[in-house]
């Protein structure tokens, strides 16, 4: 069931200089057989909007643990995580899943497009799912995203039809779907060859410079020069 908009805390873009990401002495703990892990340990960190933002570290540094956190998927363990003013961490889950809609795209590494539906099927879906703009918008829309990403032709083909760099900037479009402000990214070249790495992040910048805030997870130091500011992470904390 979606929560009617008045009784959620939406994201804004604040014109007084405040971060658009705003993380506050951030713990993240899993219990494991061995004892207490520390993912994240007392994490601070800002980020404006309109910044292109990478973030690094070997496997097991917290990355992808930062970006679960930023998107709700995952709960911290102590500290405060604000986005656009809303205070992520006190979000319960029906909240949770409208505000991420509305407010986070998210890339995965494996794309995870939907195998049954077409591409403009599966840009369509998170309006759906979201409630926003009409039928006919939706299809405007995601029309309108694919030409974005240069994938009009294969508009009604399905995923598996598609090379792995194309499923990719489909990808790229279903999380650009309901405009929101940060596009989030769990290693998203790490699968595509050199070429249609390079289109990615020319698209990645091209949004950055119509204000979008991306947020990077990659392992690659070389890819993670082309953000505006890097983040390194080992052991769960912020190293430069």
């Amino acid at each position: 069931m979606l929560f009617e908009t008045s009784t959620l805390p939406m994201t804004t873009i604040d014109s007084d200089n405040n971060p658009l990401i705003d993380l506050r002495s951030v713990w993240k703990s899993f219990q494991t057989p061995a004892g207490r892990f520390d993912a994240l340990k007392g994490i601070s960190l800002s980020i404006d909007p309109g910044e292109f933002v990478s973030i690094i570290g070997k496997s097991g540094s917290g990355k992808t643990t930062l970006i679960n956190l930023i998107a709700g998927i995952d709960n911290l363990t102590s500290g405060e995580i604000l986005v656009g003013g809303t205070p992520v961490h006190n979000l319960n889950e029906g909240q949770m899943a409208l505000w991420r809609g509305r407010t986070l795209g998210i890339v995965f590494q494996f794309f995870q497009l939907l195998p049954s539906l077409t591409v403009m099927e599966n840009v369509v879906l998170p309006m759906g799912l979201s409630n926003l703009y009409t039928r006919t918008e939706r299809y405007e829309r995601a029309a309108y995203l694919l030409d974005l990403v240069d994938l009009s032709e294969q508009a009604n083909s399905l995923p598996n039809k598609l090379s792995g760099g194309q499923q990719q900037r489909a990808a790229i479009a279903r999380a650009m779907a309901n405009d929101p402000p940060i596009i989030a990214t769990d290693e998203p070249t790490g699968n595509l060859d050199t070429q249609s790495a390079n289109a990615v992040l020319n698209l990645f910048e091209n949004l950055v410079a119509e204000n979008k805030t991306i947020l990077m997870v990659t392992h690659d130091r070389d890819l993670a020069k082309r953000a505006g500011r890097t983040i390194a992470l080992a052991d769960g904390e912020i190293i430069s």
